[in-house]
């Protein structure tokens, strides 16, 4: 980690000379310099949006067929728990030899754990498909931050990072119709054991480019790494507490799921690993707020860990409460992905670049609003349509923060450290999304909410207290967030 460095200074400038061509001022993403590298990786977030919204549609019933709907929390917080590993893995990996290997791996890696879920015979070995695939995803997600802070000047950042929310698009509008027809005809195996093919395509247009436009940064030392004769190596501390984060992590969930006072010794362990692991691993200074970097990390994991904590419950509270069918249910989130690309495009645009904090602080308040809002479909007069407005709302406001987030990350990180502090970036979004799971989770199973029928369209399983108490905390630590962007800046005269 390094501190913020000025954004009008070396940044701009060592971007502009170590990364991809530096381009006239009419260039743009889609340029010949980089229309096959914004292709290529535009193809391979697609990949990740397309799993995301298709697997959390068909997710409820398969809960529910593998007799593991007590363990439903599990199957997105196993994701996100192995990707604090693979994220941390990346970060040093693109660093001292470039993205293209966690590219590589992630990809691999993300279609065999698909493979793995989409066979499974019970909920423990679809869980360990999760978890591989999340190894994957955090290895790739790091590694497109590195490349795009490689191989695009810093003007053209906002303009890739809104390609990357527009990736979200198509998913989100087909991917819960297709998954939830695939589910209702076909069985909810298929939607898993489908998206492997489209592995291929991402694999032959990003990873040439990557390697001709986001090779390793000249002069890199290996951060304490101790390079040697082949090439500067890992660092192995950091190393040791990405397993640290992951096991802590895990641990805390199995806690919070086992409601038994025994389940009080693995809590005390994961907290023991956990918080030593994090204070390493994030920058000085991320829990308390301090301006620029700090500020962006924690805001990150502020954002994204309220808001996918309780989309995770909004399919299984339309199916179990409403009597929606899983195509209805995941089709309430369809609009969402239109919305955030939208939220994502707004904050590119270069004429409100001196209003970004200002744009973030209402994004936040829009998030909090919509979840806050959420709950109101358990009361039976209120229209189930009026939480795919809510929650549409909520997604512009979550593309607003998270892109800008990202944009704001790479301003103030050194082309060398992209890596690390990308993978801080990301660390911030897993363990809220793991530890608010986890809570959220823990509250719904001790309220009744482990007690849903199997049937798909039954209604009657469940407590609406359960749900209500995950997602009315998840409003309030959102609201949070909006405090967290009036402190992303560091002051001029500082």
């Amino acid at each position: 980690m390094t501190s913020p460095i000025p954004r009008d200074t070396e940044v701009a400038d060592s971007t502009m000379t170590t990364g991809g061509p530096a381009g006239g001022p009419k260039e743009s993403v889609l340029s010949r310099p980089y229309r096959a590298l914004s292709i290529g990786i535009t193809s391979v977030v697609l990949l990740i949006a397309f799993e995301a919204t298709a697997v959390g549609t068909a997710m409820p019933v398969a809960a529910r067929e593998l007799d593991g709907l007590s363990l439903y929390a599990f199957a997105f917080s196993g994701y996100f728990t192995t990707s604090l590993f693979g994220m941390v893995l990346a970060g040093q990996w693109s660093d001292r030899r470039g993205p293209l290997g966690p590219v590589t791996a992630g990809i691999a890696s993300f279609a065999v754990g698909l493979l793995l879920s989409g066979t499974a015979a019970s909920m423990v070995p679809f869980i360990l498909g999760r978890a591989v695939q999340g190894l994957g995803g955090g290895l790739v997600i790091v590694a497109l931050y590195v490349v795009v802070g490689r191989a695009y000047p810093e003007r053209l950042r906002p303009a890739i990072m809104a390609a990357f929310a527009a990736s979200w698009v198509v998913p989100s509008i087909v991917g819960p119709l297709a998954a939830g027809a695939v589910t209702e005809h076909l069985g909810w195996r298929w939607v898993f054991l489908g998206i492997p093919a489209l592995v291929v395509l991402p694999l032959a247009l990003a990873l040439p480019q990557i390697r001709r436009l986001a090779g390793p940064v000249d002069g890199a030392d290996g951060d304490g790494g101790g390079g040697g004769k082949g090439g500067p190596s890992f660092d192995r501390r950091r190393i040791r507490l990405a397993f640290g984060i992951s096991l802590g992590a895990g641990l805390l969930q199995y806690a919070a799921q086992d409601l038994r006072w025994l389940s009080l010794l693995p809590a005390v362990a994961g907290a023991a690993l956990l918080v030593p692991a994090v204070l390493g691993l994030l920058p000085r200074g991320t829990y308390r707020a301090a301006r620029g970097l700090p500020s962006v990390v924690l805001l990150r994991g502020v954002a994204a860990g309220s808001f996918i904590a309780a989309e995770s419950f909004v399919p299984l509270m339309l199916v179990t409460q409403r009597g929606l069918s899983p195509t209805l249910a995941g089709f309430s989130l369809a609009a969402g992905g239109v919305t955030w690309a939208v939220g994502s495009w707004v904050q590119s645009r270069p004429r409100l670049e001196p209003y970004r904090e200002r744009l973030m602080t209402v994004g936040m308040v829009l998030v909090a609003a919509a979840i806050a809002a959420a709950p109101s479909v358990l009361i039976e007069s209120v229209p189930a349509w009026t939480l795919a407005v809510a929650w549409a709302f909520g997604c512009f406001g979550m593309g607003l923060v998270i892109a800008s987030t990202s944009v704001l990350l790479l301003q103030l990180s050194a082309p060398s450290e992209a890596g690390s502090n990308s993978a801080a970036l990301q660390i911030s979004d897993a363990l809220s999304n793991v530890m608010l799971l986890a809570l959220g989770g823990a509250a719904f199973a001790a309220l009744g909410g482990g007690t849903v029928g199997h049937a798909a369209t039954e209604a009657s399983g469940g407590s609406p207290v359960a749900f209500a108490v995950v997602f009315l905390p998840m409003a309030v630590v959102a609201l949070v967030g909006a405090v967290v962007t009036r402190r992303l800046r560091v002051p001029e005269e500082a």
